[in-house]
C-alpha cells in the first residue's frame, strides 16, 4: 500500500459554499453537469470554464445523484420532494413523483434496457422511469435497508447498495433481486460502480473498499485510514478504481491485480472540502464534487 499526496490536484470554484456541489457527472454534450444539492440548482461547467446555472423549482428539491440517461439528456434524483428530474443539455427541465410518498430517490443510472434506475432510500424500493416519465417501482426483501447507489453491471443487471441492510443487491431488469450480505458487520455501503468486469463498491462504516463478482464473491480492502469515510466511486477501468474519502478529504486510487494490492491517496487543496460525487470527465480527468462549493480536478 501506499499514501502520497501530489500536486496533480487543481480546484475550481463553481458555487458558493451554501450552494453545496454533490452529484456530478460527464455529460453528452462535452461538459460536467453537477447537482447544487442546498439551492436547487443544476449546473453545467464547460471545458472552456463557463459556468451556466438552471434553477428548479422548488429550490427546496434537493437535487442529489446524477447521471447521463440513454436519450442524451441528464437524469437526477431530488431526494427532498421525492422526485425525478431530467434536463436536457439545452437546459429544458422535467420532473416526475414518484408513486410511493416520501420515497427518498438517491442513486441513479442508465439502465441496460433504455430506461433509468434509481434507489429510494426511504422506501425499501428501486424504481425504473422511462425516457416519457413512466415510472415502476420494485419492492426490496428489507425493512429499513437504505438502498444508495445504483449501477448497471457488466451482465446485464442493476447492482446496487443496501446501506442499512449491509449488503449487495442485484436486480434483474424484470425485478428480481438476489441480495449477498457484506462480510464485515457496520460496513455501511454507498457508492457503487462497475468496471466491465465486475463491481466496486464502499464502505464509509468500515474504512474499506470492496468488490463483488458477478456471481456474488466478495472481496474486501482496509485503507489506511479506517476512519476515512470512503463516500463515492468510479471504475475507469477493469481492476482498478477512484473514491472520494468523505472524512479525511482526500481522493483515493485502488488497483487490485494478481493478489497484489495497491492504495494511492491525494489530499485536496482546501482543508475539508466534503468531496463527495466522482466521475472521468470528458477530457480524460477525475473530477470530484467538493460540498464546501468547488470541483476538484485529479490529471491521471
Amino acid at each position: 500500500m501506499q499514501r502520497s499526496q501530489t500536486p496533480a490536484v487543481t480546484e475550481f470554484p463553481v458555487a458558493d459554499e451554501k450552494a453545496g456541489p454533490y452529484g456530478i457527472a460527464a455529460g453528452p454534450d462535452g461538459a460536467l453537469w453537477l447537482t447544487l444539492v442546498h439551492s436547487g440548482r443544476i449546473a453545467r461547467l464547460g471545458r472552456d470554464g463557463e459556468l451556466r446555472e438552471f434553477p428548479l423549482d422548488p429550490s427546496t428539491c434537493g437535487p442529489t445523484v446524477i447521471t447521463p440517461g440513454p436519450d442524451g439528456a441528464l437524469w437526477f434524483s431530488r431526494f427532498q420532494d421525492h422526485r425525478i428530474g431530467r434536463i436536457t443539455v439545452d437546459g429544458e427541465r422535467t420532473a416526475y413523483p414518484t408513486p410511493t410518498p416520501d420515497s427518498g430517490p438517491y442513486g441513479i443510472t442508465a439502465g441496460p434496457d433504455g430506461a433509468v434506475w434509481f434507489t429510494q432510500l426511504q422506501a425499501d424500493r428501486i424504481g425504473r422511469v422511462t425516457g416519457d416519465g413512466e415510472i415502476t417501482e420494485f419492492p426490496l426483501p428489507t425493512e429499513g435497508g437504505c438502498p444508495s447507489a445504483i449501477t448497471a453491471g457488466p451482465d446485464g443487471a442493476l447492482w446496487f447498495t443496501l446501506n442499512q441492510a449491509n449488503a449487495i443487491g442485484r436486480s434483474t431488469v424484470d425485478g428480481d433481486v438476489t441480495l449477498y450480505p457484506l462480510p464485515t458487520p457496520g460496513a455501511a455501503p454507498v457508492g457503487i460502480a462497475g468496471d466491465g468486469t465486475a463491481l466496486w463498491f464502499v464502505e464509509i462504516g468500515a474504512g474499506q473498499i470492496g468488490r463483488i463478482s458477478v456471481d456474488g464473491r466478495i472481496e474486501e480492502f482496509p485503507l489506511p485510514d479506517r476512519t476515512a469515510g470512503p463516500h463515492a466511486v468510479v471504475a475507469a477501468s477493469a481492476g482498478e478504481c477512484w473514491f472520494t474519502e468523505w472524512r479525511a478529504n482526500r481522493v483515493g486510487h485502488l488497483t487490485a491485480n494478481g493478489g497484489i494490492t495497491e492504495i494511492t491517496e491525494y489530499a485536496l487543496p482546501s482543508p475539508s472540502s466534503e468531496p463527495h460525487g466522482i466521475t472521468v470527465g470528458p477530457d480524460g480527468a477525475l473530477w470530484v464534487a467538493l460540498e464546501t462549493g468547488s470541483v476538484a480536478r485529479v490529471a491521471l
